[in-house]
């Protein structure tokens, strides 16, 4: 399917929003610009109305404003022969979104999208790979500390194991979000939707992040980001923040030198912190309030301590 990024005007429009009208095409890029502030949120919705709107081209229609209900539900129903229910719901999330705001604005008398009906999907067990605790300490074992790039690789996977931080998160920290409280090291996270999370080291993580910070001169770069790049050639850290894209490949090489066949990637490390909490009598409550959740259904996601039930019990197989 088509991919569209309607960020700026000059990207361009739909044919069939251009055909709308001024006030359909300012609203729509509007919706992108203003009204979204998350970029993964704005990419995700990007493509998923620059595949609805590239179908609706197909099935002939001229303007957006003639949209109906039959679309949307038909693009939905076709949508879900192809990919995952998590991925139609999200698109027509999106579509529902973007309707909504269309509607709100006086573009269209009333939003099609808002009586389709997307597939059930229900999710009790997160897929996301989790290590168990020896395999975490393995890898965080392996890793050179004596560059610049093993100090900053394993405060940033201490990071994530031990205070449960996103990734997001974690790479948007500045040097001044690890500070000392009660004297103890906390640290700052900036999670989803501007919302500051602060939370005690353990004391491994404050060890890490220490050696991290003072061995690699970032003390008085208080304003600076905390993760960043290697430079090229030189070994030494950049100003320049590590990106997502990095820090995943940065953990697939550590976990291949240090012989984890498990494919983990980012979001591994905080499910991985959050069982192994759970598994030594820590409770649902407070986990949900250390990985800064907002129900405790979101945190069962990364509760795998089910897996280890279910492994004693194939055992039992006994032939």
């Amino acid at each position: 399917m088509n991919r569209l990024v309607p960020l700026h005007p000059s990207n361009g429009l739909p044919a069939l929003v251009a055909a709308a009208g001024d006030r359909a095409a300012y609203r729509f890029l509007e919706f992108f610009t203003a009204h979204i502030r998350n970029p993964h949120t704005r990419r995700a919705y990007a493509g998923a109305v620059g595949d609805f709107c590239a179908w609706l081209e197909r099935q002939g229609l001229v303007s957006i404003a003639a949209v109906s209900s039959v679309h949307v539900a038909t693009y939905i129903e076709l949508l879900g022969r192809e990919v995952s229910a998590p991925t139609v719901k999200q698109h027509l999330a999106a579509i529902r979104s973007l309707f909504d705001w269309l509607s709100t604005g006086g573009v269209l008398p009333f939003n099609p999208a808002s009586a389709v009906r997307g597939p059930k999907h229900v999710v009790k067990r997160g897929k996301t790979p989790v290590l168990a605790p020896e395999e975490a300490r393995q890898l965080l074992d392996a890793i050179d500390v004596s560059t610049p790039a093993g100090r900053r690789d394993r405060a940033l996977i201490g990071l994530m194991v031990y205070s449960f931080a996103r990734i997001g998160a974690a790479l948007a920290m500045k040097v001044e979000d690890v500070y000392v409280q009660q004297r103890r090291l906390w640290v700052r996270l900036h999670e989803k939707g501007g919302k500051r999370h602060d939370m005690p080291c353990h004391h491994k993580l404050e060890a890490y992040l220490l050696a991290y910070v003072d061995g690699c001169g970032l003390v008085e770069d208080r304003k600076g980001f905390l993760f960043r790049t290697i430079g090229r050639g030189t070994g030494r850290l950049t100003e320049t923040p590590l990106p997502q894209a990095n820090a995943y490949a940065m953990i697939r090489r550590r976990a291949a030198a240090a012989e984890i066949e498990t494919k983990i990637g980012n979001h591994t490390f905080r499910a991985t912190g959050i069982t192994a909490y759970l598994k030594n009598g820590g409770t649902l409550e407070k986990a949900a309030a250390m990985a800064n959740h907002a129900s405790t259904r979101t945190t069962q996601l990364y509760d795998r301590r089910q897996d280890e039930i279910s492994l004693d019990e194939v055992e039992r197989v006994l032939i």
